[in-house]
Formats: C-alpha cells, structure tokens, sequence
C-alpha cells in the first residue's frame, strides 16, 4: 500500500474506501503511528495560527498586562482554540512602516487580528488592500481599507456626559490621548453631547498606563480650576483618577463624578465602584474571530458596530 494512499485514509479523504480507511486506522492505533500535522500544514501552505497585533505608535510604554487587552486576547484565545489554532502574540512598537507586512508574509500565521490602529492607519490599510485576513478591534474609520469590529465610540462618549448632564454636574473634565482613534470618538461624542447643553469641555491629554495617568492627574488637580465631573477614555485612567482625587482628599461622586469607559473586571471593585462605558468584548472576540475565518476562506465580510451601555455605579450616584 502507498504511502499516499495511507495518508489520505489517515485524513479521512474520500477517494479510500471506508473499510481500508478503518483498516489503516486500526493499524496506526497499534503502532502508535500519528501523522506529522507540520508537514501537513506545510504541504497545505497553513500554519494552524493567528498573529494577534497590538501595535503601539502612540503609546510605546503601554503593556499587554493591561487589563482591557487582557480580557479581550482571553476571549480571543478561547475561540481561536476552540477552531483549532494556536495564537502568535505580538507587542509591537513600529520603528518603520513595514511591520505589518513582515508578519503577514512571514509565512507564520494564516491571518492576522490587531488590536487597535494606534496611529498606524495609514500601514494598515497598505497592507488590507492586498491581504484579506487582516481584522482590527478598534474604531471604525472615514473611507477605510481595512475590517473592523468594535463599539460605537461616539455614542459611549455621548452616554457619559449625558449621565453627568443629568447630575447637574458643569465642569467636565476629559482624561485621554486623543491620538488613538477610539479615544477621539469617545471625546467627540461627549464635547458634542456638552456643547449642546452649553457646558465647555475641558481635555487632559496623558498617557495611558496608570503611574503617568494618575502623575498627570494629580498635577493638573494641583494647578487648575477641580472640575465636578471626569470622563476618562479607559476604566484603567479612571481608576487613576480616583487615586489622585482620594488623595487630595476630593470626595467621589460628592466633589468629583468619575465615568470611566470598557467595564473591566476590577471596574465594579474599586472604591467606589466605577461607573463606566461597558464594551461587550465576549461578542467582539466571537464576532473578530468570524470575520477573519470568513476572509481566509475567501468569503465577504464586513465591519460591525457594537452598541456601549452605560453601567452605572458608585463613583457618580452615591
């Protein structure tokens, strides 16, 4: 018997007989054969892998223990596993515009999942036009090239002041970087709903980890007019926020209302419990994942909006 034919029985193909095909596996049980997945892969040209990205152009000292990307590459590597395949995690701090395009033609991963389009919009959309299996969590884009899944951020940002409107609160205060495109939706939407009542907004641009956040705060508090009301562009700086309030001995929600945005895990355990924008991140794993499963096989696909919901806690209604 070839060896062709032995391994086209071993991967259950049609043109073996059902009787030889049970026959050679009762024989590779006995001897312990397993057939070499590897070259298998090879000999299909897949790799059984995704390259999940998070590129950081904007944010070079942000790290993946962050805990919004942690639920989220949690999710994601529940699926990806349940399908099969393994996960590439990479960390990227682009140092020229071609690093997307060295991992997709790595020959590594069979597509690819970002997290974020930092200030990399111009390389992923390069890169979309011709490679199909490229996905983005992130914000959704004038005229893009590339597939995205992700929350309706202007609305979350309309949401927030809405609430902190409806608390009388005057004095809005934003905390994020404006360079990342969620967080310029997010402070959009949230000028636009304050504007519109006659409230002027007041932004903090800092960066994203939680000592440079809470630095940032705990000196803009000690040089400028206390604002009633913070909106943070992630549960992460709110949690700063918080942290640089206690500490000078600002009350929360009495002095100062915090709304922070995604509703991490820790966001309900904080003190006080943080009102926040909740993003559905087991849906956006779920719905990421089908969209790059449907582009390596060769199907259409389309970007989605996800709808935020506001989760109201202690830090703005005691």
């Amino acid at each position: 018997m070839s060896e062709s034919t032995i391994s086209r029985a071993l991967s259950g193909h049609s043109s073996v007989n059902a009787q030889t095909r049970e026959r050679i596996r009762e024989l590779a049980a006995i001897h312990g054969y397993k057939p070499n997945q590897l070259a298998r892969n090879l000999r299909l040209r897949r790799t059984n892998a995704i390259g999940l990205v998070l590129p950081l152009g904007h944010e070079t000292g942000q790290q993946l223990s962050d805990n919004f990307f942690l639920t989220l590459m949690g999710h994601l590597a529940d699926g990806l596993t349940e399908r099969g395949y393994d996960l590439l995690l990479s960390r990227v701090v682009p140092r020229d515009d071609q690093w997307l395009d060295s991992l997709v033609d790595s020959g590594r991963v069979d597509g690819v999942i970002l997290i974020g389009q930092s200030d990399q919009r111009h390389v992923i959309d390069r890169t979309a036009r011709r490679y199909a299996p490229l996905v983005v969590w992130g914000a959704q884009l004038p005229d893009q090239a590339h597939l995205t899944i992700g929350t309706a951020n202007r609305e979350g940002g309309e949401l927030a002041a809405r609430h902190l409107l409806g608390l009388g609160r005057r004095a809005p205060l934003f905390l994020g970087n404006p360079v990342l495109p969620e967080f310029a939706q997010r402070l959009e939407g949230f000028r636009a709903a304050c504007e519109a009542a006659g409230i002027a907004v007041r932004t903090l641009s800092l960066h994203m980890t939680p000592d440079e956040a809470h630095d940032a705060i705990a000196h803009d508090l000690e040089t400028q007019k206390v604002p009633d009301a913070i909106f943070a562009a992630s549960d992460v700086v709110a949690m700063s926020a918080l942290r640089a309030l206690s500490e000078k001995g600002l009350r929360v929600p009495e002095d100062v209302a915090v709304v922070g945005y995604d509703d991490i895990t820790l966001a309900a355990h904080t003190s006080p419990s943080l009102t926040t924008i909740r993003q559905d991140t087991a849906l956006g794993a779920r719905l990421l994942i089908d969209t790059l499963f449907r582009r390596i096989a060769g199907e259409a696909a389309e970007s989605r909006i996800l709808q935020p919901e506001l989760i109201i806690r202690r830090s703005t209604v005691a």
